[in-house]
């Protein structure tokens, strides 16, 4: 059997105005990122699944100018949010259609679960589309903090909600409840 061409994954670690963070990329473009202050080790849980055989690099290298860029995104610098980097996506067809539409939202806007999920092709699929946002690999770059629940609640995130209040707010978005403890 043919031996599978390598592949090169580079893992930058930095710290940003919120928090240390992990990145990391292939030769085709960012594969994952960690939110700022993230303590738990889903890098590795992440490339044990979808990169097993990757031959692993550390260090800035090709991802300086997406470190540089999310450092000012986080520092509140960019007004505009982050450009467009390219994406090296995994996950499956439905997932990578969720992640897609999540990729639309614009800079400053939010969108609810149930409109994520008519526009990504799966109307009635909310709470589909809420997890395939919730195992989205590039929380930052792919903005699933700009979904808010239905009637204008905050809701869930992968993240903590105080952590998605504070990228809101980078981004002038004020337009949403507080969901009141229990």
């Amino acid at each position: 059997m043919p031996k599978a061409p390598e592949e090169h994954v580079l893992i930058s670690r930095f710290d940003t105005a919120m928090g240390g963070t992990v990145l990391a990329s292939s030769v085709k473009g960012l594969l994952f990122c960690t939110l700022p202050g993230e303590q738990r080790d889903s890098l590795g849980r992440w490339l044990t699944r979808f990169a097993p055989h990757a031959v692993i690099d550390e260090g800035r290298g090709r991802n300086g100018k997406v470190i540089d860029a999310l450092c000012g995104y986080l520092a509140g610098k960019r007004k505009r949010g982050l450009p467009r980097f390219d994406l090296d996506l995994r996950g499956t067809d439905f997932q990578r259609d969720v992640w897609a539409t999540l990729a639309e939202v614009p800079h400053g806007s939010t969108i609810a679960y149930g409109e994520l999920a008519t526009r990504a092709g799966y109307p009635g699929a909310s709470r589909a589309c809420g997890t395939a946002a919730g195992s989205n690999p590039l929380p930052l770059f792919v903005p699933c903090h700009r979904v808010i629940a239905s009637g204008g609640r905050l809701g869930g995130f992968g993240g903590r909600l105080d952590l998605k209040r504070a990228l809101l707010a980078l981004e002038g978005v004020d337009r949403f409840r507080e969901t009141r403890p229990r």
